[in-house]
């Protein structure tokens, strides 16, 4: 591995990077507490989120389940109901399975250890880091996407994960480890972006070795091919509600979805299948939404259902408390837009 940095050069970087955070540091609500509850929350939900669209999800999800008791308390369905729209519901899993642990293991509080609180469902490396140096001052470093994109253009590196950790330990300061590792997430996420960074900015341009040519680093990993997915889906309206169906396998497991096929005409043939006779059928118009590797391009349909069919029938009320896909949500939005 190549000479970590000088201890001059981390002091310098130490304090040219906390003068900048402490000026221009976003006001967001998970940096206004040291609960570690609050904290490990927030960072579930940042991963692969962005922090725009986390923070009415992360407000009412702390209002429902303010402590690890109430979560630990709740049902899977009715947790799952409130990280619904966030996507990626393994997340949520981890998190009620790991408050689960904790109130039966640690007291009913997330423990300080790093290998304990290291070893609860869905936390790695990262986010015990990121918690236990934001809420309880434990010098770990940080090494998300954000930090490594810094570490390796102020240093000039293409290198493995495994030697911006090392950077990242390296740099870490004696005091406020937690302020630190955001300082440098908060850097990577607005003034080192991965396109355009904003070098005039940056409080570390004058020592950054790879200011000149940015697109050089980090080095970008080979992404798989985008695969493109049609499908048809029916919003189904009766005197008892919407219908939609259980989604029983995969990400999604436990979630309503809209009863779906390959294209129309399947999707009819599912529909007489069951039994429903549909009445003003109309198409509405298309939701795109994408997992993983997968782009799906949903054209929506909407029909009316006559008497009271047996099935999964959410009224108004139940629709909101509902745990709901993203292609159910968006769906329902565009059936009843039009």
């Amino acid at each position: 591995m190549s000479p970590l940095p000088s201890a001059r050069e981390r002091a310098w970087i130490r304090r040219a990077l906390g003068a900048w955070y402490r000026k221009n540091r976003r006001d967001l609500p998970w940096r206004r507490t040291r609960d570690p509850y609050a904290i490990w929350v927030s960072e579930a939900m940042l991963q692969q989120t962005r922090v725009a669209a986390v923070i009415p999800y992360y407000e009412r999800f702390l209002a429902e389940f303010p402590d690890l008791a109430s979560l630990a308390a709740a049902p899977e369905e009715r947790v799952l109901a409130r990280w619904s729209g966030l996507g990626y519901y393994r997340r949520a899993r981890h998190l009620r399975a790991a408050a689960l642990l904790a109130m039966d293991r640690h007291g009913g509080a997330l423990p300080r250890e790093p290998g304990a609180f290291g070893a609860l469902p869905g936390v790695g490396r990262y986010t015990t880091g990121a918690v236990l140096s934001i809420a309880y001052g434990v010098r770990l470093p940080v090494v998300d996407g954000n930090v490594e994109r810094v570490l390796s253009r102020v240093f000039a590196r293409r290198a493995k994960r495994d030697t911006f950790w090392d950077l990242a330990a390296a740099l870490m300061p004696l005091r406020a480890p937690g302020d630190f590792n955001q300082a440098m997430m908060e850097l990577g996420a607005t003034v080192c972006t991965p396109r355009a960074p904003r070098c005039d900015a940056c409080p570390l341009a004058a020592r950054c070795r790879g200011k000149d040519r940015p697109d050089e680093f980090p080095v970008r990993a080979t992404r798989a091919p985008v695969r493109r997915v049609r499908a048809a889906a029916a919003i189904l309206e009766s005197a008892r509600g919407v219908y939609l169906v259980r989604v029983s396998a995969g990400p999604n497991r436990g979630l309503f979805d809209p009863p779906t096929a390959s294209g129309e005409s399947s999707l009819r043939r599912r529909l007489a299948a069951l039994g429903f006779r549909v009445s003003a059928w109309r198409e509405r118009g298309v939701v795109r939404h994408g997992i993983l590797d997968r782009a799906y391009h949903v054209t929506v349909y909407h029909g009316r259902v006559a008497g009271r069919p047996a099935g999964e029938w959410l009224t108004r009320r139940g629709l909101r408390d509902a745990p709901l896909t993203a292609r159910a949500r968006k769906a329902l939005e565009l059936a009843r837009k039009a």
